[in-house]
């Protein structure tokens, strides 16, 4: 029935089917289909990319959900699946012919086992929601994306998120135990356990950051750690990004792994201490933030270490936070970087790439000689420690041309990623944004595999369509840009 009416090109009457068909077992609050409230879900984080759905669905149980992935494989219907929308990838841009299902309203936590140290979720809790359950335990959730007082752990999931942290503690790859998902047939599954290691095909690396594409997450199994006995903050300014860069690669390379180790450029570090007042040395070129934590003699230990070979490798400033309030204060500054740039521009543009340690030098002079070729202004605010950068280029969507340049500039710091070993994406998926710069990642034969590997898990296409792996022609036509 569904497919003839496709085939007349009637999205009022796809509308109509669906809705009564979903009124069957949805209640009527559950169902959004009126053009002013489906505005709300359009657009992730990533607003430059938008799309209306067909209908917006929050159902609250996982028969529901089941029921909903069945008719609409059935059917032919597209389905995005969304948590908080807070993606910077344009992720969870709804598909114009299709469903989006909302997780919102799966936003409990189901057990937490202190023994263990474990935590069983729904998709739709928020990832800070988890270490503030737990705390009065003496436990924490480490993954800790700088939208964690927001983000849910199932979009967590969908992307392998990261967060200051995860140069110690690792991705949320590296933070999951278990999970139950539903197949694009609503067939209800169990991927991974309660041990280490499980029998069989280690599924959950292959789910985990696949954005949506091969499954909807229901609920999950988290790892928890023991909080730390003390942490102190290493707040260093250098008077160029070049020696900030640097400073974090000699770190490493004394063999100290810090729990944090992030760099801001001085857009980010004067809009940020404008914006919270952390106390950042505003006439600096570079700002580090190193965090050191674990028991309280290793804590001093390490940072004394860490504090002598900043000002040996060229810190014009050095300071050591000596509370749990002014340590919060210092992350404050950096996890307000973001919004603190939206401050100094009408828009900005957030990338997402990951380099290796020692390229850090070059590719930020790099990326500073193309801005001024753009005549666009970049802030760099970013996870040096493991090189995840997130330059936030400025611009004004109100220019005519100006996002297209900006786009343009976004698509060079990625391919540059690629040129010097890196990666196109470190924790934001690659979603609609970077679609066009798999083809810089990856040759045609993997791209291949790709679509094996979705056609395995969902041979309808109805996942999240047209995300994260590109079709092979338009591979084609990229590549063939410039020649």
């Amino acid at each position: 029935m569904y497919s003839s009416v496709t085939s007349a090109s009637s999205f009022e009457t796809r509308k109509k089917l669906l809705i009564e068909e979903m009124a069957k077992f949805l209640p009527s609050d559950s169902i959004i289909a009126d053009e002013e409230t489906l505005r709300v879900y359009e657009c992730d984080g990533l607003s430059a990319y938008c799309e209306r759905p067909l209908l917006t669905v929050l159902p609250d149980s996982v028969e529901d959900v089941q029921k909903i992935l069945k008719l609409c494989h059935r059917w032919g219907v597209p389905v995005v699946a969304r948590g908080a929308g807070t993606g910077l990838s344009a992720g969870a841009t709804p598909s114009p012919d299709g469903i989006l299902l909302s997780l919102a309203r799966f936003n409990r936590i189901l057990r937490i086992d202190p023994e263990a140290r474990t935590a069983t979720v729904q998709p739709g809790v928020r990832n800070l929601a988890i270490s503030q359950a737990v705390e009065p335990m003496g436990l924490f959730y480490a993954p800790d994306p700088s939208s964690q007082i927001a983000c849910t752990i199932g979009g967590n999931l969908a992307e392998n998120s990261g967060g200051a942290h995860c140069l110690k503690y690792g991705l949320t790859v590296h933070n999951v135990l278990a999970f139950e998902m539903l197949t694009a047939e609503g067939e209800r599954v169990r991927v991974g356990g309660q041990g280490l290691d499980n029998c069989g095909f280690d599924l959950l690396p292959l789910i985990i950051g696949s954005e949506g594409l091969l499954g909807v997450i229901t609920e999950i199994t988290v790892k928890l750690l023991p909080s730390p006995d003390a942490a102190q903050v290493i707040m260093a300014a250098f008077d160029s990004v070049e020696k900030a860069g640097d400073a974090v690669a000699g770190v490493i390379a004394k063999g100290i792994i810090p729990a944090a180790l992030e760099m801001m450029d001085r857009y980010a570090i004067q809009a940020a201490e404008d914006f919270v007042r952390a106390g950042y040395p505003t006439n600096a070129e570079a700002l580090l933030l190193c965090e050191i934590d674990g028991v309280r003699e290793e804590v001093l230990e390490y940072v004394e270490q860490v504090e002598g070979l900043f000002r040996e490798l060229g810190a014009v400033a050095v300071r050591t936070s000596q509370s749990d309030a002014e340590r919060a204060l210092l992350w404050k500054g950096r996890k307000s970087a973001f919004p603190a740039v939206g401050r100094i521009s009408p828009d900005y543009y957030c990338m997402d790439g990951t380099i290796p340690r020692s390229q850090l030098s070059y590719v930020l002079t790099r990326m500073r000689e193309m801005s001024e070729e753009y005549g666009l202004r970049v802030a760099n605010v970013f996870h040096a420690g493991d090189g995840n950068l997130h330059p936030l280029i400025m611009f004004d969507a109100n220019v005519p041309g100006e996002f297209e340049k900006t786009e343009e500039f976004g698509g060079r710091i990625l391919e540059l990623c690629v040129a010097v070993g890196g990666c196109i994406t470190g924790e934001h998926g690659v979603g609609l944004e970077k679609i066009r710069q798999m083809s810089a990642q990856f040759s045609e034969a993997e791209l291949e595999q790709f679509h094996a590997v979705k056609e395995a898990f969902d041979p309808g296409g109805v996942l999240n369509p047209g995300k994260g792996v590109p079709i092979l022609r338009r591979c084609q036509e990229y590549r063939s840009i410039g020649n």
